[in-house]
């Protein structure tokens, strides 16, 4: 293996803060070592944390500190965890060096309790979605169906008035992500269509 080629690689991908250690670890796990510099880049130096705090988060009216280097020390205090939102995230209130501040949080537990549909991204050609939020009376096509662009897709109940989704190209239905009566927001994904 060209370690050298690697680590020119790493370098590239990570900036310049790739150790003889990262090296080693890219080469033996790759897809690891790639979801630990992602997880580093979203949440920082979490090696910073006890373990307990890591992977179960403080108690309420816990105080700990954070040593992030010499001479740099956080004081935190956990205060209240605020309700759950529609997005599966709470509010977290926490003092941090005295200071009240909050963020909001991902609550994973609750998340797998709850449903989320797909959104539609509109860089990818064929995915429709919800013009706007309401509720699915009729599906027109299914999997396999041919559709020219312009022909009705499903029918949409909203604020007591019902809306056609046209398809917005030719083709053939891939998926179908709705069903009756299923409750959509806007921009939330109906069916895809390839050409």
């Amino acid at each position: 293996m060209d370690f050298k080629n690697l680590e020119d690689g790493l370098r590239a991908a990570h900036g310049d803060d790739i150790t003889p250690e990262d090296v080693m670890s890219a080469a033996m796990y790759p897809k690891v070592f790639q979801e630990f510099k992602e997880f580093t880049a979203n949440f920082g130096p979490v090696d910073c944390l006890s373990t307990r705090l890591f992977l179960d988060g403080p108690k309420i009216a816990e105080e700990f500190e954070v040593e992030l280097e010499r001479g740099k020390t956080l004081h935190i205090k956990a205060l209240a965890l605020g309700d759950l939102n529609k997005a599966g995230q709470r509010e977290v209130f926490f003092e941090l060096n005295g200071q009240l501040r909050s963020v909001l949080v991902k609550d994973t537990v609750a998340m797998k309790e709850m449903k989320f549909h797909p959104k539609a991204q509109k860089s990818i050609k064929g995915q429709v979605g919800a013009p706007m939020p309401g509720k699915v009376l009729e599906v027109k096509v299914k999997v396999g169906s041919k559709v020219e662009k312009g022909q009705p897709l499903c029918v949409l109940s909203a604020m007591k008035m019902e809306t056609v989704v046209n398809s917005p190209m030719s083709g053939t239905v891939k998926a179908v992500h709705v069903e009756p009566d299923t409750s959509l927001e806007g921009d939330d994904l109906i069916l895809e269509i390839e050409e």
